[in-house]
């Protein structure tokens, strides 16, 4: 059992959640919907969907192998003693007027098998010395500091700042004048549902605003990236009197300035009206130092009423605690609906047994989202209670009730009440026993709410957040780092007007762009591109580094969304290109043009791996035991793309240790040439290409996209990488050894000074008869042509056959043996015939 208290931004929450992952199961209970909500998509992360449950309610995600529970603290399955850790936050929340019991009662009951864990303020402290005294306590220094910074007008307030009102009407006004001269605010209020509020703040952390107006909602739970609480008041309506804010509440507001490490500031707003306006000496000490006064109660009400009748559940729910460190809880709305209904003598007489008392208190508790009072409310409870008396609520029913609530049209306050009105549908819809069809019933409502909150939030930014650039963008001045600046997709807009886009890192601007609007919106662009560019360049690098980068080699440049980003220049040597970027990417911020540049040449070391045979010939090439006529060959077959004629090579001038590295490297010796079989590809011999124009080497053009097959025609330039010219066709170099080793195979069969050929293979390439025959006279073969059938004589000519004599080297060797070299079949053969 563990007590873990401090103040805000002191890590209590992710403290719980470390905890609860390290368990076998475990749950927590939070005080917000919201927070239920961003910790299970936390928690999924983690531990994944099928293993973590969502319980609030309005919403109920529940798969059946779920082992940990994220919840409103109100739908904790409390009586549920299975889960391994369990914990409570904001549990300070137990002195709250119409909420404190919940929150008692969780502190006094909600048990983990393993571990309990209890997260609050320090002003706690006390009542968990007295409720729960086997608790360890640990107090937490909050991570950055708060310092009050005085009053200040609304037109100074710094940028990231969150503007505190108590009002609608207050925070309308405000955000209304933000908009004229500071180009809009997101708006934060309690009525909002959770979609829109999370929403209006994804407008303020993601820069398109600087300011949030906000009730005092923002108080808990909401981790914003502000730097300044400026409180417009310091008094509110608590639903029962005007009264100045607490000490603590105050510190509650004023600590969402500053997370983690960085220092915040909070102060007041000149201008606002009221003589409760400024901070006392007393209250700026207590909220810098996180001093102030501990809590001597708790509200407390009987968690676990009897239900023999009306009277006697009343009576339970009024009975005072025993314990002096408890208070009895002031009337919340669900009793003052329960007994409200219960003078109604035609509701009371509804109400006969055990049972329908207990379904009765279930139907008081419906959460007054409408916020319309005990009255209003408990119409609204009597109506549900006329149906509910005799079953379930009908589908049919439900759906209809829903579909009502299904319009988008409406000011905000129209939005605001049906968004409310689908809550309780929601929340109806969720209850086990209520609705038939209660899945589908639930996610109709869910479904409706999202189209709602997303009309809400529309219309808070269409009317907070300025669109209108022709007029009041020259009110602004020069200070155009106030507008707001967004990329959708490469469309860029500046106050959502559209002034250019962004093709690779290339920002070009719209000529149909007004003139009145054209200097201070580029501007504006121009002072915001840095970030524009800074997220598109490590959206890159994480791309290239995951492989998915749509990134092309064009003609030595490196193209990436139809822009050059980077251009390869020679290098040292052939295979070590230089790769420059760019001069767009000069405007990205140095760290991410860093990043980008290195992943950049780590795409080009991948796309330029085809070549890797070449490099093997490279580095051999430098190797000091290659001697000087392997090293000539191995430059020399680097420089040709790995093929060369052999009567050009120098290989039979090498020795027998020299040929067996030869060999080893990669590069088969034939009868008429020697070459790299892994380079008689498409994109090696492209690349080759590409690499020898950049150093010199040849201007041979390449088509990376071209197929290589076993023939061709001859073209115009005569000499095609890979190919063996053969006057009006080419054939590539392996395709030709193929067919002279094959000739001199038959050769071997025949055993006889000439033999015949079967040009089945040539046929099937495609090669004409006079190219297969100019092939074979290259490599030493000679035909013999039979004598013409006599005039009188009839029957199919005499076969052409063939003799083979070696070449003149072949001949010049026989005269000096010991320059004979066997390294390949064709003196092996050669030897045979001798």
């Amino acid at each position: 059992m563990k007590a873990v208290l401090g103040p805000t931004n002191t890590g209590k929450t992710h403290l719980a959640i470390e905890r609860m992952c390290a368990h076998s199961s475990g749950m927590i209970g939070f005080p917000l919907r919201l927070l239920a909500r961003e910790v299970y998509d936390r928690v999924c992360h983690i531990k994944g969907e099928k293993s973590v449950a969502l319980i609030t309610g309005e919403e109920r995600i529940e798969p059946k192998e779920a082992r940990y529970l994220l919840c409103t603290a109100e739908a904790m399955p409390i009586m549920d003693r299975s889960m391994a850790f369990v914990a409570i936050d904001e549990a300070q929340l137990a002195a709250d007027r119409e909420r404190g019991h919940v929150f008692t009662d969780r502190l006094l009951h909600a048990r983990g098998r393993e571990e309990t864990m209890i997260l609050g303020s320090s002003t706690l402290e006390p009542m968990v010395k007295a409720l729960v005294p086997e608790a360890e306590i640990v107090t937490r220094p909050r991570f950055s500091t708060l310092t009050h910074a005085g009053a200040k007008k609304l037109s100074r307030i710094p940028p990231r700042s969150a503007i505190v009102a108590f009002s609608a009407e207050q925070v309308y006004a405000i955000a209304e004048m933000l908009r004229r001269f500071r180009g809009g605010a997101a708006v934060v209020m309690g009525a909002l549902s959770p979609q829109t509020r999370n929403a209006q703040v994804e407008l303020y952390q993601s820069g398109e605003v600087d300011y949030l107006v906000a009730t005092d909602a923002i108080g808990m739970g909401l981790n914003l990236d502000v730097e300044h609480v400026a409180f417009a008041g310091l008094s509110k309506f608590d639903g029962r009197r005007h009264r100045r804010l607490t000490t603590a509440e105050m510190a509650q507001i004023a600590g969402r300035a500053g997370r983690h490490q960085k220092d915040g500031s909070f102060g007041t707003l000149t201008g606002s009206g009221g003589h409760d306006s400024e901070f006392e000496p007393e209250e700026i000490y207590a909220i810098e130092e996180h001093r102030f006064a501990p809590l001597t109660k708790l509200f407390w009400r009987e968690p676990e009423p009897r239900f023999d009748s009306l009277e006697r559940l009343i009576a339970d729910l009024e009975t005072p605690p025993l314990r002096p460190e408890l208070a009895p809880a002031p009337e919340a709305i669900d009793l003052a609906v329960l007994k409200r209904l219960s003078d109604d003598p035609q509701v009371a007489e509804t109400v006969r047994n055990a049972a329908q008392v207990e379904r009765f208190w279930d139907a008081c508790r419906l959460p007054d989202f409408r916020h319309q009072g005990v009255e209003t409310h408990s119409r609204f409870v009597a109506r549900l209670w006329q149906d509910l008396r005799e079953g379930e609520l009908g589908a049919d029913f439900v759906a209809g009730q829903i579909a009502q609530l299904d319009r988008t049209s409406g000011d905000i306050d129209t939005l605001q009440g049906r968004i409310a009105a689908i809550r309780s549908w929601a929340y109806i819809a969720q209850r086990p026993d209520w609705v038939l069809a209660r899945d589908e019933m639930a996610a109709r409502a869910r479904a409706v709410e999202a189209r709602l909150s997303d009309a809400l939030h529309g219309k808070l930014t269409e009317r907070f957040i300025n669109r209108r650039t022709a007029v009041l963008m020259k009110k602004l001045g020069p200070d155009a780092g106030l507008l707001s600046v967004r990329l959708e997709d490469e469309e860029v807009l500046v106050e959502g007007e559209h002034i250019g886009s962004l093709r690779g890192f290339a920002f070009k601007v719209d000529p149909g762009t007004r003139l009145s609007d054209r200097k201070l919106l580029l501007a504006a662009a121009e002072k915001h591109l840095a970030s524009l560019l800074q997220e598109r360049a490590d959206a890159l690098s994480d791309a290239i580094h995951a492989g998915t980068a749509e990134i092309t080699l064009e003609d030595g440049a490196l193209v990436w969304d139809g822009e050059t980003i980077a251009t390869l220049y020679a290098g040292r040597s052939l295979l070590t290109p230089v790769l420059v970027p760019d001069r767009t990417l000069d405007a990205i911020p140095g760290p991410s043009r860093k990043a980008l540049v290195a992943a950049l040449e780590t795409w080009l070391e991948s796309a330029l791996s085809p070549l890797d045979p070449l490099r093997k010939l490279d580095e051999a090439s430098r190797a000091e035991d290659a001697g000087p006529e392997l090293r000539a060959l191995l430059i020399t077959l680097v420089e040709r793309g790995g093929m060369t004629s052999r009567e050009q090579s120098g290989v039979d001038k090498l020795d027998k240790q020299r040929r067996t590295m030869l060999a080893k490297l990669g590069v088969r010796v034939g009868a008429l040439d020697l070459f790299v079989p892994a380079m008689l590809r498409t994109r090696p011999i492209a690349l080759w290409q590409l690499l020898a124009r950049l150093a010199g080497k040849t201007g041979t053009g390449g088509n990376p996209e071209a197929e290589m097959p076993p023939a061709l025609p001859a073209t115009r330039h005569g000499r095609v990488p890979g190919y063996r010219n053969l006057g009006k066709q080419l054939v590539r170099l392996d395709m030709a050894e193929k067919l002279l080793r094959e000739a001199h195979e038959a050769r071997s069969a025949e055993n006889a000074r000439d033999f015949k050929l079967d040009p089945a293979r040539a046929v099937s390439m495609g090669l004409t008869t006079g190219s297969y025959s100019k092939l074979l006279r290259l490599g030493g073969f000679q035909a013999i042509v039979p004598p013409p059938l006599a005039e009188e004589a009839h029957g199919p000519p005499a076969p052409v056959r063939w003799r083979w004599r070696p070449p003149r080297r072949q001949a010049r060797q026989q005269e000096h043996p010991a320059r004979v070299r066997k390294d390949s079949a064709f003196a092996a053969l050669a030897d045979m015939v001798r």
